[in-house]
C-alpha cells in the first residue's frame, strides 16, 4: 500500500530557522519541496539566502574524521556548532605543523633517492666526484650508450679517438660510464658520442668523495629522514587518538548543522506585516499522515512555529511522493517495483499483486519438492546474513515450488516417491497447458479490473470506460472467452444479437475512445483536425489491440511449458544416473539436480518478472510516482 500524505507549510522566525530544523525535521521524515516554486503565488517572497559558516569547519572536521576509525565512541558533551568548529580548527592548526614538517621530510626523501639513483651506476669509479667536477683543461662526460653501439664503438672507432672511456656498471640494454676528452677536442668527441647514442647524466655537485662513498653518505641521509617521517607521522596519528572522540563529537555536530543550512536552499522568506525587521522563513513539503500528526501535535506548545496542513493536493503544484508500506513479507518484491518505476500517488500499490503472482507462477513453473525446499533455505540462510531482497524473493517462491511438488508429485525428479496430489505433467501435457493459459486468463482479467480501478483514482474517463483495458476492454475479452469455452465445451453459442451486444459495441468504444472521452468530459474539440489520419489509425490500432488479446493469453503457455521441461530434464538426469538400477549414480544425481535447480530457478525467474511486466504491468501500471526522500538527520 501506499502511504497517506499530508503537505506541510511551516513557517517561524528567521532567526529560530536552524533550531526548528535541528528539533523537529531531524525526528520527523519530511520531502522537502521547494517552497518558491509550490508558493509562486505569494507575493514579496524571497529566497533564504546565507553563507553557510559551518562549511569550512565541516570540511576540516570531514578531513580529520576520515583519518580515524568511526567505530570510536563520541564524547558525551554535547558541542555548540562555535565549540565544535574552534575545537576543529586548533586540532588542524596543531597537525598542520607536523603535516608541513612531514611535507618538507618527504621532498628531501625524495631528493637524496634522486642522488642515489644517479650516483648508483657509477658506484665503481674509483676517483672523488667534486674533483672530477673542477677539472678544467680536461672534459668529462657521465651517462649510457647501449651494447649494441658500444660495440661498434670499442671495435671501430675508439682506438682512433683522443678519449678515454671508463666502464662503471652494465645490465642486460646498457652500460654505464665516464669519458674523458681535452678540451680542445671536446666538440668533435661529443659529436661522435651523440651519434652513438650515449645518453648524458649531470651529476650535481653535492656528492662527497668517490661514488662509493657518496653512495653510503646519502644513504645514511636518507635513513635518518626516513625515520624522522615515521616518528612525525606517529606523534600525528597518536595526537588524533588521544583527539579521536572530541574530533568525531565535533565531526557530528557541524555535519548536522552544515546540512540543517542547507536546507535554506529549499526554505523561502518574508517580512513581518507588523514589524519591518522581524523576517520569518517558510519551509513546505510531504509528510506522511502518522507523522504529521505526531508533529503537528509536538508543536502546538512551540510559541515560535506555525504549520498549516492540507489534505487535499487537487490545488498543489506539485505532485505527492510516493512511499511505500507493505508488510515484511512482501517487501522484498518492492525491488521489482522500483525497477519498474514507483507507482503515483493515485495508483494502487502492486506489491502484494506482484509477490502473489510472481510465487505462484514461480512455482507453477518450477514445481519440486526437494529442491523447492533448497530454495527456501538457501534464500533464508543469504537473506539473514546479506539481506539480500532477492534472496528473500527465491525463499518465498521456493515455498510455493514446494507445494506445486507435492502437486506433482516430484521430489529430486523422482515421480514415485510420493503420490501426486493433482497429476503428472508429463503424463498431462495438454492439461498443464490448457491450465496455464487458463491461468493467464485469470490474471489478464485481474489485470484490467486494476486499471479500472486506477482509473477510477486519478478520474480518467477514458481509461475507465473506453481503454483496452478499461471496461469495453473487460467486456470484449470476457465475451471471447466464455465463447472460446461454450465452444470447447460443446455448448451452443448465445444468440447474434447478444454476441453484438458484446462484440460489437465494445470495439466501437475502444476505436471512438479519444472522441468520445472528449465527449464525456465536454471538450469543445471533439475529433482531431485530420479525420482520415484518425479513422486510419484508430483501424490498425484496433486490429492490433484484437491481436494482442490472442498473443497475451498464448504467451502463458510457457508457464505450462517450464513445468514440462522440468520433468523432461530431470528425466534426463535420472536417465545418465541410473535411478531405476539398484545403485544409481549418486554424484550425478547430485549434480544434475544441482544444474537443473540452478538454471531453471534462475530462466523461470526471469520469464515470471517478464510475464509480470509486460502482460499484466503494461495494462494497468503507469510506474510515474515520485520517490519520498525525506530530510532526517540520524
Amino acid at each position: 500500500m501506499i502511504e497517506k500524505m499530508k503537505f506541510l507549510s511551516i513557517t517561524g522566525p528567521k532567526s529560530d530557522f536552524d533550531r526548528v530544523v535541528s528539533v523537529y525535521l531531524s525526528k520527523y521524515e519530511i520531502h522537502l519541496e521547494n517552497a518558491l516554486s509550490e508558493l509562486r503565488s505569494v507575493h514579496d517572497l524571497k529566497p533564504f539566502i546565507e553563507v553557510n559558516p559551518y562549511k569550512e569547519a565541516f570540511l576540516k572536521a570531514e578531513e580529520l574524521s576520515e583519518k580515524l576509525d568511526r567505530k570510536v565512541s563520541l564524547s558525551q558533551n554535547s558541542l555548540t556548532p562555535k565549540a565544535a568548529a574552534e575545537l576543529v580548527t586548533s586540532i588542524a592548526l596543531d597537525l598542520s605543523v607536523l603535516e608541513e614538517k612531514k611535507t618538507a621530510l618527504k621532498e628531501e626523501q625524495n631528493h637524496l633517492r634522486d642522488l642515489l639513483a644517479k650516483i648508483q651506476p657509477f658506484i665503481h669509479l674509483d676517483y672523488e666526484i667534486n674533483k672530477i667536477l673542477d677539472f678544467k683543461f680536461t672534459k668529462f662526460r657521465f651517462g649510457r650508450i647501449s651494447h649494441e653501439y658500444f660495440t661498434r664503438f670499442s671495435k671501430y672507432v675508439y682506438d682512433n679517438l683522443t678519449t678515454l672511456f671508463f666502464e662503471c656498471d652494465s645490465d642486460a640494454e646498457y652500460i654505464w660510464g665516464v669519458y674523458f676528452v681535452p678540451a680542445a677536442y671536446s666538440v668533435k668527441i661529443d659529436a661522435i658520442y651523440s651519434s652513438l647514442h650515449f645518453e648524458r647524466i649531470y651529476l650535481p655537485a653535492e656528492y662527497e668523495g668517490t661514488p662509493e662513498e657518496a653512495y653510503k653518505i646519502i644513504s645514511a641521509k636518507l635513513d635518518t629522514i626516513t625515520n624522522e617521517i615515521k616518528e612525525t607521522s606517529s606523534l600525528e596519528k597518536e595526537k588524533l587518538i588521544n583527539r579521536s572522540e572530541d574530533i568525531l563529537s565535533a565531526y557530528e555536530t557541524l555535519s548536522i548543522f552544515s546540512k540543517n543550512f542547507d536546507v535554506r536552499k529549499l526554505a523561502a522568506c518574508t517580512k513581518s506585516s507588523t514589524d519591518s525587521d522581524l523576517f520569518y522563513f517558510i519551509l513546505c513539503g510531504w509528510m506522511t499522515k502518522d507523522n504529521a500528526v505526531s508533529f503537528l501535535s509536538e508543536i502546538e506548545d512551540d510559541p515560535n512555529v506555525y504549520c498549516l496542513s492540507e489534505d487535499t493536493h487537487e490545488d498543489l503544484l506539485t505532485k505527492p511522493p510516493t512511499k511505500l508500506k507493505n508488510i515484511p513479507l512482501f517487501k522484498p518484491f518492492e525491488m521489482f517495483i522500483k525497477m519498474y518505476g514507483l507507482p503515483a500517488y493515485n495508483e494502487l500499490d502492486p506489491t502484494s499483486f506482484v509477490a502473489i503472482t510472481y510465487s505462484l507462477l514461480f512455482g507453477i513453473m518450477f514445481g519440486d519438492v526437494g529442491q523447492g525446499l533448497c530454495l527456501v533455505i538457501g534464500g533464508a540462510f543469504i537473506y539473514k546474513f546479506k539481506k539480500l531482497n532477492l534472496a528473500a524473493i527465491i525463499s518465498l517462491a521456493g515455498v510455493f515450488s514446494t507445494l506445486m511438488g507435492f502437486l506433482y508429485g516430484s521430489v529430486f525428479g523422482f515421480e514415485d516417491l510420493i503420490p501426486h496430489l493433482w497429476l503428472k505433467p508429463m503424463d498431462n501435457v495438454m492439461t498443464i497447458l490448457l491450465t496455464a493459459v487458463g491461468f493467464g486468463v485469470i490474471l489478464i482479467l485481474l489485470s484490467m479490473i486494476l486499471n479500472i480501478i486506477n482509473g477510477i483514482r486519478s478520474k480518467d474517463t477514458e481509461k475507465i470506460f473506453f481503454d483496452t483495458n478499461g471496461i469495453a476492454g473487460l467486456v470484449f475479452y470476457g465475451a471471447a472467452i466464455t465463447c472460446v469455452l461454450l465452444i470447447a465445451s460443446g455448448k451452443p453459442l448465445p444468440a447474434v444479437l447478444l454476441l453484438v451486444l458484446f462484440f460489437g459495441i465494445p470495439l466501437i468504444l475502444i476505436f471512438f475512445r479519444e472522441p468520445l472521452a472528449h465527449l464525456v468530459e465536454k471538450k469543445t474539440k471533439i475529433f482531431p483536425d485530420n479525420k482520415a489520419m484518425f479513422f486510419i489509425e484508430a483501424f490498425f490500432e484496433l486490429f492490433e489491440i484484437l491481436l494482442c488479446y490472442v498473443t497475451n493469453s498464448i504467451s502463458f503457455l510457457r508457464v505450462g511449458a517450464f513445468a514440462l521441461s522440468h520433468g523432461a530434464m530431470m528425466g534426463v538426469v535420472m536417465l545418465l544416473a541410473h535411478a531405476e538400477s539398484a545403485a544409481p549414480n549418486i554424484i550425478i544425481l547430485i549434480l544434475g539436480n544441482a544444474f537443473v535447480a540452478g538454471m531453471e530457478a534462475l530462466i523461470a525467474g526471469i520469464q515470471v518478472l517478464r510475464l509480470e511486466y509486460y502482460e499484466m504491468f503494461s495494462r494497468f501500471y503507469k510506474g510515474t510516482g515520485k520517490v519520498f526522500k525525506p530530510y532526517k538527520n540520524k
